[in-house]
């Protein structure tokens, strides 16, 4: 009973530690107040593809940057794929008739999943990315703050199932600590689904972990603070490419 009780206090503090840890990585830091001026700079260096995050939208549960993602449609050649705060038809059509390449979908295909499916049959499911955000293989949503206790086997199997086929995966112990990604959950997600094509996010800390995730064969990966914080260069994603 001790060493049981012992183990609890100690995955606890664990879970205290990482949270503490991810709140100080979480603390808001704009790296560059003109969204469409980064796009710019990313597509002259050769990148193709933008993935672009309403964080308002998430915060408020509906798109709010229609501007921005505007701009960037209308002044750019780069192929986008958005997410944050989407939630209603009106929402999907909207950025689908604007050219957005895919819609990343969260919270919602947990809480509606039902409405969810039922896009992909009406707008098809190339147009959508199953976003699963993971700690100990079990889906949290709501932005990390809520756990629950799906499977994401289970939950990714689901969709497939009705003809899903983008999912990105971010393990939430590994987003923005530049300390490497969970290269363990990307060979579960393959091999449990080898038709799914799987986009790695959180942790690339270097050219390499772009490299090492190319070689087990995940089929994208977004990288954000490892290029703001200077860690990876645009030419070498390019020369990864």
């Amino acid at each position: 009973m001790y060493r049981q009780e012992l183990d609890q206090i100690l995955q606890q503090r664990e879970k205290i530690k990482l949270q503490e840890r991810q709140r100080e990585q979480q603390e808001k830091k704009v790296y560059n107040e003109n969204a469409l001026e980064v796009a710019k700079e990313f597509e002259a260096h050769g990148i193709t593809r933008l993935h672009l995050v309403d964080l308002d939208g998430a915060k408020k549960g509906k798109v709010v940057n229609w501007k921005v993602i505007e701009d960037i449609h209308g002044k750019t050649s780069l192929k986008v794929d958005f997410g944050g705060g989407v939630k209603t038809a009106d929402e999907v059509e909207r950025l689908l008739e604007l050219d957005i390449n895919q819609i990343n979908i969260g919270s919602m295909a947990v809480k509606d999943p039902d409405t969810f499916i039922s896009w992909m049959q009406k707008y098809h499911p190339e147009n959508f990315i199953l976003s699963a955000d993971v700690r100990d293989e079990k889906i949290m949503i709501n932005g990390w703050q809520d756990h629950t206790e799906l499977d994401l086997y289970e939950f990714v199997g689901k969709f497939v199932k009705e003809g899903l086929t983008y999912l990105t995966c971010t393990d939430i112990s590994t987003d923005g600590m530049l300390q490497g990604p969970n290269f363990g959950l990307y060979k579960k997600l393959k091999k449990r689904f080898p038709d799914l094509k799987i986009i790695a996010s959180g942790g690339v800390s270097n050219i390499d972990d772009v490299k090492e995730l190319k070689y087990i064969k995940v089929d994208g990966v977004i990288i954000g603070k490892a290029y703001y914080e200077g860690k990876v260069t645009l030419k070498e994603l390019k020369d990864v490419d």
